[in-house]
Order: structure tokens, then C-alpha cells, then sequence
């Protein structure tokens, strides 16, 4: 009998309008707060209200997508912090784009 290895992926499920906290951040993404407050003064993500401190800091659920980003450039492309951001301000100018164009085609 052979040893199979079975992959399992996990996910999760974040509505567009929810806000996420610094710590359920830090458990999605597998990351230690430092990390995140690292991108948060890089300018990967903000938190919602930068005015309080940064253990109440609530983030938008896109700050999870870009942070996974982030950190697949920074595996896989092998950039740095960066470089991450500035790929991540490409690519949100070229979303932007494409929803001008989209709109200007209608």
C-alpha cells in the first residue's frame, strides 16, 4: 500500500464590508503584529482609523487580499517590501484603469 499525501486548502470567508481586527489579521495571515504594523508603515495596507492605537486598529477586508499579495511577490518574486508596495500601486492603477475603460466602452 503507498503513502498518499493529501493537500488540503483552507479558506477564509470574508465579506467585503467587514472589518477586521489587528489580532484576527495576524491569525488569517500568519503573521506576527510587527509584520503587519511593518506593512501598515510601508503603506501595504491602513487601518481603517489611524488615529487609534494601533492595538484597536480595524482594517478593511481588502487589506487581506493585498497583504497575501504582498507576501506571494515577496516569495515567489523574491522583491522586497519595496518592491511589494510599489507592484501593489501598479497593479491598483491598472484595476483602475480597466474599470475607466470599461465604463468609457459603455
Amino acid at each position: 500500500m503507498q503513502n498518499e499525501m493529501i493537500k488540503s486548502e483552507v479558506g477564509i470567508v470574508v465579506e467585503e464590508y467587514d472589518h477586521i481586527s489587528l489580532v484576527k489579521l495576524c491569525r488569517y495571515c500568519a503573521l506576527p503584529a510587527e509584520s503587519i504594523i511593518k506593512m501598515v508603515e510601508r503603506g501595504v495596507i491602513d487601518p481603517i482609523d489611524t488615529s487609534l492605537s494601533y492595538t484597536h486598529w480595524q482594517f478593511s477586508s481588502t487589506s487581506l487580499l493585498r497583504i497575501q499579495t504582498a507576501l506571494r511577490l515577496q516569495r515567489d518574486l523574491e522583491v522586497n517590501l519595496a518592491g511589494a508596495v510599489l507592484a501593489l500601486e501598479l497593479l491598483d492603477e491598472i484595476k483602475q484603469l480597466r474599470q475607466e475603460v470599461a465604463y468609457l466602452q459603455r
